[in-house]
């Protein structure tokens, strides 16, 4: 599949605004230090957490290795059910679906709980574009929208915010706000209740993610902080469901492990605040029409890559998230629509292919820590899929008839170091340019291309004098030792 362009910078462009924002900084700090905290407690009074890890990544693994059958098993399920399936092979294409149903209502608003599946494929662009108003039942959607952001984390979409700040977000773009509204959270989440209830009730159709999918009972589940789902199947005579190909689960006894490992891995309790299931339609209750839209983008492109598969594992819980010290610094948005952090590092390219300089970059916005790996409720070695990746992009750039700039340079010094002569020449040299360079022993910028390592760290001047030239001078018969 040809990857989408996303019309994103590469990753270390995206983040510099990011990282000079210390105000956004020092609350996304504090939001991914508090779950973190909350999950290491949660994740360690359970004994047998790490064979549930294990159980996890079994489940996960087999359904992908047969995942045809379960889909054809899931479609046969929803139908019977009384639902109807819709097979969408990229974005674009699910957006148009999803369009074209709620066309078909008549409706001029509807209600959205936003989810991880609903970013990636662009949905809330989407709708506005068709001059559909959605409205927003998480409240972090709702701040993060009012800001005209993007969400950054996946189980706190406003993490990045703090209560002044979604206060000031409030007296500028809800109406009902006026100048008396307190920034304690209850009175914060009060005022948007108001706001939205009226708007709520009035619309007929409702659009949402699912977390997981049943196969044998067409089942569509969702885990949730504040029951917006369950908001969803409540009020809307049309339901429409996107789902990721790979969110599909055999049987409910694999829902019962995967219940058990998600809370704890992503906020640290116990069992999920709000579990919504639905399976198909039933007369008199919820909705009178349910749609499932299975999204493929790019992921049966993933699914081909014995290594890369097992990002297809992830079940959304954000545990890489509140552990990485790169996210914790740039937030979501550098990542891309479709995961933040680690996950969305490995994902991305997978989904979209490693020629873009934007998903080229992703693999190498990562210290290789190991965090990530050591907290994954389902055992996918990021760090091992990053370096995968990694060399997947120096491939590709092989290919090309013209050499990036980056390999020309890398050429040169392999060619420069493959012979002594020419590596202690140019040695000599550089070190006198360097010292050149140099104000008060460090070398605050280099020219050129090698000006990009020291955009962020200073170098210490080489010493006058060379190990070799110093090693020479105490051994003089070793003049001709390589």
């Amino acid at each position: 599949m040809t990857p989408v362009p996303l019309g994103m910078p590469k990753f270390a462009a995206g983040a510099r605004a990011a990282l000079a924002d210390t105000g956004q900084r020092r609350n996304l700090g504090a939001a991914t230090g508090a779950l973190r905290a909350r999950a290491a407690a949660a994740t360690g009074e359970a004994a047998d957490w790490e064979e549930l890890r294990e159980a996890g990544r079994a489940i996960r693994d087999r359904t992908l290795l047969d995942l045809g059958t379960q889909l054809e098993e899931l479609e046969r399920a929803v139908t019977e059910a009384g639902g109807t399936v819709h097979w969408a092979a990229d974005a674009a294409e699910a957006r148009s679906v999803i369009d074209g149903l709620v066309r078909a209502t008549g409706e001029t608003g509807a209600i959205t709980a936003a989810s991880a599946i609903t970013r990636e494929i662009g949905l809330a662009e989407a709708l506005a574009k068709a001059g559909v108003t959605a409205y927003e039942t998480d409240l972090g959607e709702l701040i993060v929208g009012l800001g005209g952001e993007d969400a950054t984390h996946l189980l706190a979409p406003s993490a990045h915010r703090n209560r002044a700040q979604v206060r000031e977000l409030f007296l500028n773009g809800l109406p009902g706000a006026g100048p008396d509204l307190d920034d304690d959270p209850a009175a914060l989440a009060a005022m948007a209740r108001s706001h939205l209830r009226d708007r709520l009730l009035a619309c007929g159709v409702a659009i949402c993610g699912a977390d997981f999918a049943v196969a044998e009972t067409g089942t569509l589940a969702a885990l949730e902080q504040d029951g917006g789902c369950r908001l969803a199947l409540a009020l809307a005579e049309t339901l429409i469901c996107v789902a990721g190909i790979e969110s599909v689960v055999p049987t409910w006894e694999d829902m019962e492990v995967l219940l058990q490992l998600v809370p704890r891995a992503s906020g640290g309790g116990r069992m999920s605040p709000s579990v919504s299931t639905w399976t198909g339609v039933t007369a008199g209750d919820g909705p009178r029409r349910l749609h499932l839209v299975l999204l493929d983008n790019g992921r049966t492109r993933a699914l081909a890559d014995e290594v890369g598969r097992t990002a297809l594992r992830c079940v959304r819980c954000s545990a890489c998230l509140n552990v990485c010290p790169v996210y914790e610094r740039t937030g979501g948005g550098p990542y891309g629509p479709v995961l933040p952090g680690p996950i969305g590092a490995i994902l991305t390219p997978q989904l979209r292919g490693v020629e873009g300089a934007f998903e080229a970059s992703l693999p190498y916005a990562s210290t290789l820590c190991g965090a990530c790996a050591d907290v994954c409720p389902v055992l996918i070695d990021i760090p091992d899929v990053l370096v995968r990746l990694r060399g997947q992009v120096v491939e590709s750039r092989r290919r090309r008839p013209v050499p990036t700039p980056e390999m020309l340079l890398m050429r040169t010094v392999a060619w420069t170091m493959g012979e002594r002569r020419r590596y202690e020449t140019s040695l000599q040299r550089g070190t006198r340019w360097a010292r050149l360079l140099s104000r008060g022993g460090r070398i605050r910028r280099l020219p050129g291309l090698l000006g990009k390592w020291t955009d962020a760290r200073d170098l210490p001047a080489p010493p006058a004098e060379s190990f070799r030239s110093w090693w020479r001078s105490r051994r003089p018969g070793s003049a001709g030792e390589r």
